[in-house]
């Protein structure tokens, strides 16, 4: 009924620019058109604020892959360092410390050597090297009883050693 009012309202503009049917027409279709435009608006509005949501999220996705990933990179280079010396890294996770244990680590192997090779074969002591190099050579140090733990062999030990320094 709105629409038919506005038709023939509006074939003849001049002769029905006061007529009441017509204004009311014409004011209930402003009212119409703002009501929808207030809809219009709060829905845009809504997915305006979607949009920046979902935007944030993914600025914030995009942050928390750059930490990960400079995270990473930190962990990876300590290891490097760390590998050189023979040491594990702190983990995260135990599952990473048996790989890290398995993989390709530098170890010191050092040989057990038992008390009768070190005091039979002596002490040796690096010395300068008289050739004017800088490699560093060795020498022989003579052997040194080596100290007991008794009480009575320490105390014989010192008296020893008071009478030979004494004659």
């Amino acid at each position: 009924m709105l629409e038919a009012a506005m038709v023939r309202c509006s074939a003849n503009r001049d002769a029905t620019r006061y007529d009441a049917e017509c204004v009311n027409a014409r004011q209930a279709s402003q009212l119409i058109e703002s009501k929808n435009a207030a809809v219009r608006r709060t829905e845009q509005e809504a997915r305006s604020e979607r949009k920046r949501q979902a935007f944030r999220a993914t600025q914030e996705a995009a942050a928390q892959a750059r930490r990960r990933v400079a995270d990473a990179e930190r962990r990876r280079i300590e290891a490097e360092y760390l590998a050189q010396f023979g040491v594990l890294p702190p983990s995260v996770d135990q599952s990473s410390v048996e790989k890290e244990r398995s993989g390709n680590l530098p170890q010191v192997v050092i040989p057990e050597t038992s008390e009768q090779s070190v005091s039979s074969s002596g002490s040796v002591d690096t010395v300068r090297a008289t050739d004017g190099g800088n490699a560093p050579g060795s020498a022989v140090a003579p052997t040194v009883e080596e100290p007991t733990s008794d009480l009575e062999s320490i105390r014989n030990e010192l008296q020893r050693r008071k009478e030979e320094g004494g004659n």
